[in-house]
């Protein structure tokens, strides 16, 4: 158990070198929701890699981050602003943006229309493919 534990720290330790910089990329905001002001996590984008890398995380509040990590806590409202991630110029923003619009898609339509016109690099679109 403490083998996991140790592991889990020195992953954390490893993704907190990542935080000003993705601070800088996002403005200091959620790079899903757009939320400011508000306390902001680095996340690894799935599949995760051996070591940590900085192309695979993203910085999201603590509200994108529990309703990723709990799917069924979903709140579809807190999404609607996934219109813009989709779009965004950062693969892993895109990655995890169109899962989650995927997924809201099979019930609500307003997210079925975000992901009508998006058009995806190949890469990217096998990202999102194969989490």
């Amino acid at each position: 158990m403490a083998k996991g534990l140790d592991k889990h720290r020195a992953r954390q330790d490893s993704l907190s070198w990542f935080g000003k910089d993705l601070a800088r990329r996002a403005s200091s905001c959620c790079e899903l929701c757009e939320a400011s002001g508000v306390k902001l996590v680095t996340h690894e984008v799935e599949p995760v890699p051996v070591e940590p890398e900085f192309e695979r995380c993203i910085l999201i509040c603590e509200d994108c981050q529990q309703q990723l990590l709990n799917p069924k806590r979903v709140q579809a409202d807190h999404w609607r602003l996934l219109g813009r991630a989709v779009w965004s110029t950062e693969p892993a923003v895109q990655v995890v943006a169109v899962r989650m619009a995927r997924q809201l898609a099979t019930r609500y339509d307003w997210a079925q229309e975000i992901l009508d016109p998006l058009f995806l690099d190949p890469e990217v679109e096998q990202w999102v493919d194969n989490p």
